[in-house]
């Protein structure tokens, strides 16, 4: 009987993941916050997590643009639609949207639209979500949705080639939900803020969480999700968390999810010498 060698696996990064710097893909600058975490708080905080750069939405859109304005070296911005008595249950019922986003498009330089909540998809939502896919193409950026599955089909119905980032990777779509998805459609990326304890279990990583991330590794990003202060208040301990799961995955993959997936997306350089600076 003949017996064939497997290829040895690399070796997981262990400790070096405290070495990568991070691009936090999940993150909220909302009016509560303004007061008790200032810009200058806010970069502090990421400086002593190691996060070099996020991706930043906020309640309303002026907070996201105070994070820039104080340090652009460090802020993606990307416009969320709520603002004044528009938020997440009812902003897609708003007959003034559409103009809303082109206009805050037009004043800053938002790589993306989002990120927004889609309930459902139905008679009064899809209009709105017809029309934010078909403005995302026009305007040649990325949409970042926080659904379950049929939502993100159905911009791509509408625009096949757009790229999107599933928020907190459908939160509670299993993993074959989500590898099916990535098979299908070649431009959906997304964040896995609130997954790292699914991920992440008593003897190592998840087998069906390891077979999608390293099947799909070009595809996800970390995140950290600061929806409340409270998420602030912890948020070395967020992406403590994030490198926790990091540390058993090779270092080429691990890089990957930390940082040099963002860097292709967002066609930004990413790197420990943006600490400490604006």
């Amino acid at each position: 009987m003949l017996l064939f060698a497997l290829p040895l696996a690399a070796d997981p990064i262990g400790d070096g993941v405290d070495d990568l710097p991070l691009f936090d893909a999940h993150v909220h600058y909302n009016t509560d916050a303004w007061e008790p975490y200032p810009p200058a708080t806010v970069i502090e905080l990421m400086d002593n997590a190691g996060v070099t750069m996020a991706l930043v939405s906020s309640t309303p859109d002026e907070g996201t643009i105070k994070l820039y304005k104080f340090a652009p070296n460090r802020i993606v911005p990307e416009v969320r639609p709520y603002h004044g008595g528009w938020g997440a249950s009812n902003w897609m019922r708003s007959p003034d949207m559409i103009e809303y986003i082109t206009e805050r498009l037009a004043s800053y330089p938002h790589a993306g639209i989002g990120e927004f909540h889609v309930h459902s998809v139905g008679s009064k939502d899809e209009p709105m979500l017809i029309e934010i896919a078909k403005l995302a193409a026009r305007e040649n950026v990325l949409v970042h949705i926080h659904s379950e599955h049929e939502p993100v089909e159905s911009v791509y119905q509408v625009e096949p080639d757009l790229r999107v980032i599933w928020a907190h990777a459908g939160m509670s779509s299993p993993p074959e939900v989500i590898e099916r998805m990535m098979d299908i459609y070649p431009t959906l990326y997304a964040d896995l803020s609130y997954r790292e304890h699914e991920i992440l279990g008593a003897d190592g990583i998840e087998p069906e969480w390891e077979q999608l991330l390293t099947k799909h590794s070009d595809r996800f990003m970390i995140g950290s999700d600061t929806w409340a202060n409270d998420q602030w208040k912890n948020y070395k301990g967020l992406i403590v968390d994030n490198r926790r799961w990091l540390r058993h995955f090779p270092r080429e993959l691990a890089e990957k999810f930390a940082f040099k997936n963002a860097e292709q997306l967002f066609g930004v350089k990413v790197s420990k010498e943006q600490l400490g600076t604006r």
